[in-house]
């Protein structure tokens, strides 16, 4: 470890340098006119890994953006890691809210803001940098490698399920090491060992075959606006609790280890809700704030829509109204089992006079890694000697639902080994990540692989 230390202090500011460059490429998945812009990513991470050292870098075409590949599996007998990350971003709008251009990466306050600073590009560029340090003057790795990078993440990875099927030999691997989640808090290392899963679903409802005049037409005609906030107040209760019949079937509650763990945590309410600029928090009642962030499920409206949006006032009865709707998995809970759930709810109270499109957008499952696995202890070790802390084990309220494919399709428990933080504002404007961060993720990332072997002959 000592040389590839002295490689990643002596090369700190090149790989800053070269994370810009990949900052800079506008890869946004979602949007049609940035789709060569996605393959110019793609591109450039094919050549970068190429220099690195690896015996076999490739790039595969799917029915959407392509997946990167390269491994370096030289020795028999050791532990295969997977390393996963995604090259796509989040859309930058609004742009008028951004301190900075999101395609023109700066430092400000010791941390880089650029769209993709932390989800993804920085978090999974550590562990390229490890592995070029680890590399350097000809040695071979201490554990073989495989790396994997999509460019669909942020739409749901709709090609990658297949590719891991169709793939599945050259991927097999003994475990999957993802860096695309948070840190418990600044100086607080924590790994991620549950997430929970995705139902994302649209309403559209469709009155009149045009807007009408509030005032010749008011009280002859449904109004789809008011038809739909009727339709979407029924779907939880005051404190967040869902009410879709069924919705809570196959949830496993939480025992009383869990909740203790949940307690135990170095966890500040006030200032968190300082961070948010909130006076009280909300949520399902018998449950604490963390246990309503990552181990419970939820349902939120995301986007909601419909008549006049202008300036001044406008006397229109609508035509239409949307809304997106997404609910997050706790394990046990089936995405598509729910939403067929969450579909027959919203017909059953769909109003007469009213055209009601449901739609079924992404979705994913939850994932858990057992606490004893012995890859989880080896990172929670890594970060450890790097941070010189007590690493944490937590569970997340977010979504990554490839996590649930790599279990599924390669029978390969994930390691959730985030670098970031919460206050990264991820899909958000100024997204950001800390420079100090990315530069122990890279060590952290080494670390993990030069005592993995270790844990992996004693099964620690």
């Amino acid at each position: 470890m000592a040389a590839a230390s002295a490689y990643i202090e002596q090369h700190k500011e090149k790989f800053e340098k070269e994370l810009f460059e990949l900052l800079r490429i506008p890869s946004v998945s979602t949007d049609p006119e940035r789709k060569e812009e996605v393959h110019q990513a793609a591109s450039w991470l094919h050549n970068h890994l190429s220099k690195i050292g690896l015996n076999r870098v490739e790039t595969f075409d799917t029915e959407g953006f392509p997946v990167v590949y390269a491994q370096s599996t030289q020795r028999e007998g050791l532990p295969v890691v997977l390393i996963y990350g995604h090259y796509d971003v989040q859309p930058p709008e609004p742009l008028e809210e951004w301190s900075s251009p999101p395609f023109d990466p700066v430092v400000r306050n010791g941390r880089i803001y650029a769209r993709g600073a932390s989800d993804d590009k920085g978090q999974s560029f550590a562990h390229l940098k490890s592995i070029e340090a680890l590399l350097s003057e000809g040695k071979e790795l201490p554990v073989n490698v495989k790396i994997l990078l999509e460019g669909e993440e942020e739409i749901g990875s709709p090609n990658l399920p297949p590719f891991l099927k169709e793939h599945r030999k050259m991927l097999s691997c003994d475990m999957v090491l993802i860096s695309d989640t948070s840190m418990f808090a600044e100086n607080r290392p924590s790994i991620t060992y549950g997430l929970r899963g995705l139902a994302y679903m649209e309403v559209l409802v469709q009155g009149p075959n045009r807007d009408l005049h509030s005032g010749v037409y008011g009280g002859t005609v449904r109004n789809p606006a008011n038809a739909l906030c009727e339709m979407i107040s029924g779907l939880t209760d005051p404190n967040g609790k869902v009410l879709i019949p069924g919705f809570y079937e196959d949830v496993v509650p939480l025992d009383e280890n869990e909740r203790e763990a949940f307690s135990n945590l170095p966890f500040d309410e006030e200032a968190y809700k300082k961070s948010l600029g909130l006076d009280a928090l909300y949520g399902e009642q018998g449950y604490s704030t963390l246990e309503r962030a990552s181990a419970r499920p939820t349902l939120d409206v995301n986007g909601l829509w419909s008549g006049y949006q202008g300036e001044g006032a406008k006397t229109v009865l609508p035509a239409r109204a949307g809304a997106k709707v997404s609910m997050r998995l706790v394990p046990n809970q089936k995405p598509g089992k729910i939403a067929r759930l969450f579909t027959r709810y919203i017909r059953s109270v769909s109003p007469d006079g009213l055209k009601v499109t449901i739609k079924t957008h992404h979705g994913g499952d939850p994932a858990m890694t057992p606490l004893d696995f012995y890859g989880l202890k080896a990172a929670g070790k890594a970060f450890s000697d790097i941070y010189n802390t007590e690493v944490l084990f937590t569970r997340e309220g977010g979504s990554i639902p490839v996590v649930a494919d790599f279990t599924r399709i390669l029978d390969a428990p994930s390691i959730l080994m985030g670098f970031g933080l919460k206050e990264d504002a991820l899909h958000s404007p100024d997204e950001s990540f800390s420079l100090t961060d990315f530069h122990r993720g890279i060590r952290t990332s080494a670390r993990f692989l030069e005592i993995l072997p270790e844990f992996a002959e004693l099964r620690l």
